[in-house]
């Protein structure tokens, strides 16, 4: 059992070669390490893009880790459609049915801000960084847990009418608990 190999399949970071974050610097020294060891490693890289606005290299494999882009693999059901920004990012927020962020762990999520802002249906992991976000004005469900969160999709589905609830209700809502007016006010309250 000690010499059998494993094929290891990695989904979800930015990129193996990205040192932008915690995850990114995990998937890529257990990748080359397990690799060296003769274990089959694939990286499944949600995207290209550095967080600085450089490209990371594009390379196919690195140091025995075979690393494919998502984007590469989009179907007639799916599509990864990489970074993206301005007006295609726009587009894809004032198209969406329904915003899914189902994170176990974030900071304050901006993408839920501007999914919100542009009057989407968002559904969210119950950590608190999207619970204090939404309050009551989107759907929750418990993180990590794949059979609330099917359940709670698929009850948005079969009642487009709660997903039209939550549509009309976001942009105003969101608007209004962080607006840059009041931003400046409590800016001019601290300092002053």
């Amino acid at each position: 059992m000690a010499d059998q190999k494993l094929n290891i399949a990695m989904f979800g970071h930015k990129h193996v070669l990205s040192r932008e974050g915690g995850i990114e610097i995990v998937v890529k020294e257990l990748s080359t390490r397990m690799a060296a060891k003769g274990h089959k490693v694939v990286c499944y890289d949600r995207s290209t893009h550095h967080v600085s606005g450089g490209e990371i290299d594009d390379r196919s494999e690195y140091k025995g880790v075979k690393i494919i882009p998502v984007w590469s693999m989009s179907s007639d059901n799916v599509i990864f459609t990489g970074f993206q920004q301005g007006q295609i990012l726009e587009e894809l927020y004032s198209n969406a049915y329904i915003y899914c962020l189902p994170s176990d762990l974030e900071g304050m999520p901006l993408s839920l801000l501007e999914a919100m802002s542009y009057g989407n249906c968002c559904v969210v992991s119950d950590i608190p960084e999207c619970t204090e976000v939404v309050e009551d004005k989107a759907v929750v469900f418990k993180k990590s847990n794949i059979r609330d969160l099917k359940e709670k999709l698929e009850k948005l589905l079969e009642n487009s009418e709660y997903i039209y609830k939550y549509k009309r209700e976001a942009a105003d809502f969101i608007c209004n608990k962080y607006s840059w007016d009041d931003v400046v006010d409590r800016t001019e309250v601290l300092y002053k």
